[in-house]
Formats: C-alpha cells, structure tokens, sequence
C-alpha cells in the first residue's frame, strides 16, 4: 500500500512509520522539514506547510497530485486547526482513498461520565470564529478538526481519539515522570488517601496507537475510535506498582493526602503526573470505554513493556536527571520539593 503522513517526524510519526515499514508498504511524508529532518532519509518527502497562508503552504502536495501521485490511505498527525484540516482533505479527497484523523480524547465535554463510549457529547468553542489553539481551546478544536475530515470523506474518514500517548520518545514526561522516578528509588511521593486509590487512569503505548492508526487504513476501519489502553481497568497505584516491578531499586511509597497536595499548590496532572483528584468530575477520566478499538483489532502491549522500554530510553538521554517541575510546563516534583513536601506531611502527622 501506498501511505501519505501529514507530519511523520515527531513523537507519534516515526513509530507509523516503523509500523507501516514493517508491512512493507510505500511512505510519502509531508511536513516543513523542521523536525528531526534527517529521519528517513531513504523515503519521498513534500515539503509544505498545514497552513495554506504560511509559506509554500499546499502548494507542493497540490503539484504532486496534479501530476497523479496518489494514495491508499493518509494519516494526519499534525491537524490542530480545523481550517489546516479541511484545506489537506479537500486537496485529498480524491488523491486517497482513507483519511485518518489523530484526535484526542479531550474532545469531550465531559470526564464525569464512567466507560463513555464515542457518542459522548463534545467540546464546543465560546468563540467559533477564535481557532487560537491553547489548552482551554484545545480539545474543542480538535473536534471541529474531526467534524471537518468526516465532512470531506464520510465513511472513509477514521478519527482516532488517543489518551495520553506515552513511550520511548514521549516529549511531554508526563508517564516518563514515573518510571524514571521510581527507579531512581528511596522514598516516592504518591497522592493519598491512606486505602487503596478507586481512581482509574488511561495512556496509550505510541507503538500501540501508530500501529492502530496504521491497521485502520489497511483493514478500512471508518469511524471515531477511542484509542487508550489498556486493555483493562487501570488504577493509579497499580501503575506504579507497574514501575516499581520493574526496577531492582528500593522503594518506598509514601501516599499523601490530596487536600494536603492541593494546600502545597501541587497541581493535578502535572504537578503529580497523571494525578487527578478523587472527583465526581473526573469519574470517567481514566475509564473511557475502548470497547469499538478492541473489536477493530486494536490491542494494547503489557504495561511492564511500556516501563522497560521508556526506561531504556530516558537512560540514552542527555537531559538532566533532574530536571522535574523546574522549568515553565515541565511535569512532575523536583527532587528537593518532593522532600519538601514529605517532611512538611511528616511533621503536621506528629
């Protein structure tokens, strides 16, 4: 088969191309050539922008199409704005027989909901006419980006709404926060209470997610798809479990109170990675129903594979080891402000 990625260099992309490579499939990559633009050397690229007002913009691809380059199946990893979104599918419509969208499950409107399945209500803008992306207009974007697709290709469109993406390369650190600090070992602060955590979370291993994305074009899956592992009921103190099964280090977990956390200004989700209160709000936030992926034969590798391989690759990095909650959107606690918090935890329980 023949494959167009919009993107295909960062985080997501080159593991669709590992996963389409393995099939012995043709590549063809689209994007600015500004990330990592010495991958692939050996695979047809075009050069353009998503925005068709910036640069060259569409021009390129246009030109290739015009000239009859065609594709069984395209797969947009770089679609933000609904504008970029329709401007790419209708220049495609008929150059492709499948456009497959990555979406997000922060689409929805709501996380209050347990097991929601893809018919759940989503995010609307206040402004339709503002598309500045940000984290507020994030979600609601991506939905329209998922409205615009589908409109242009009707049941050929797939939109793949992922979790959290996680894994070897993963840019965000928001998972990588935990394996890496668990192994590093001694005494790890985790959200409290004292009994055993209810709260469920979800992330995908990016192989599992490109590999879907890529299943999707070759079997003709059309539809919205919740893409977020695992496979089964996750909660958050299983996960580092997860982690510290996976280490020969010492560890020791500490639960802390989350009225406490929040009294120390340690923010949900990226203060303390992938932490979200006990809250009716948040009560389907780790349990999204995967039921219609599972069916379409996606699947989700053993959270130990995940552990190792992130570990692996964060021990080949060249960033500091330390470097947690330091700079401006950098997830997790520093060193001294994780002690710090456990003593003041400590010294109010005496």
């Amino acid at each position: 088969m023949d494959l167009l990625i919009l993107g295909g260099t960062a985080f997501l992309g080159p593991e669709i191309v590992d996963a389409a490579t393995r099939r012995g499939w043709k590549l063809t990559l689209f994007n600015r050539g500004k990330t990592r633009a010495e991958l692939f050397p050996d695979l047809e690229k075009i050069r353009g922008d998503r925005d068709p007002s910036k640069g060259e913009g569409l021009k390129e691809l246009e030109a290739a199409i015009a000239k009859g380059r065609r594709w069984d199946g395209v797969i947009d990893t770089s679609g933000y704005r609904p504008q970029d979104v329709r401007a790419s599918a209708e220049l495609l419509k008929k150059a492709a027989r499948q456009y497959c969208f990555i979406s997000t499950i922060s689409v929805y409107e709501s996380m209050a909901v347990p097991n929601a399945d893809e018919s759940a209500p989503v995010a609307k803008l206040e402004k339709p006419e503002e598309q500045k992306l940000s984290n507020e207009t994030y979600g609601a974007l991506k939905a329209c980006c998922e409205a615009e697709a589908a409109k242009v290709f009707g049941e050929r469109c797939s939109n793949l709404r992922p979790g959290l993406i996680v894994g070897p390369g993963d840019p965000t650190d928001r998972f990588t926060y935990w394996p890496v600090r668990v192994a590093r070992g001694g005494r790890v602060l985790v959200p409290g209470p004292k009994e055993p955590r209810k709260a469920l979370t979800t992330f995908v291993d990016v192989r599992d997610c490109a590999e879907f994305a890529v299943r999707c074009i070759a079997d003709g899956h059309g539809g919205t798809f919740n893409v977020t592992g695992p496979a089964g009921p996750l909660t958050f103190d299983e996960m580092v479990d997860a982690c510290k099964a996976c280490t020969s280090a010492s560890v020791e977990f500490v639960p802390v109170a989350e009225e406490f956390l929040a009294a120390q200004q340690v923010a949900p989700w990226m203060g303390l990675p992938l932490w979200l209160p006990e809250d009716p709000q948040f009560a389907g936030a780790g349990n999204i129903s995967r039921a219609k992926a599972l069916a379409a034969g996606c699947t989700f590798r053993p959270l130990a594979d995940t552990v190792r391989d992130t570990l692996a690759w964060w021990a080949k990095e060249p960033r500091s080891k330390d470097e947690w909650g330091k700079k401006p959107g950098q997830p997790g606690l520093s060193d001294a402000r994780e002690k710090e918090i456990l003593a003041a935890w400590e010294a109010r329980a005496r």
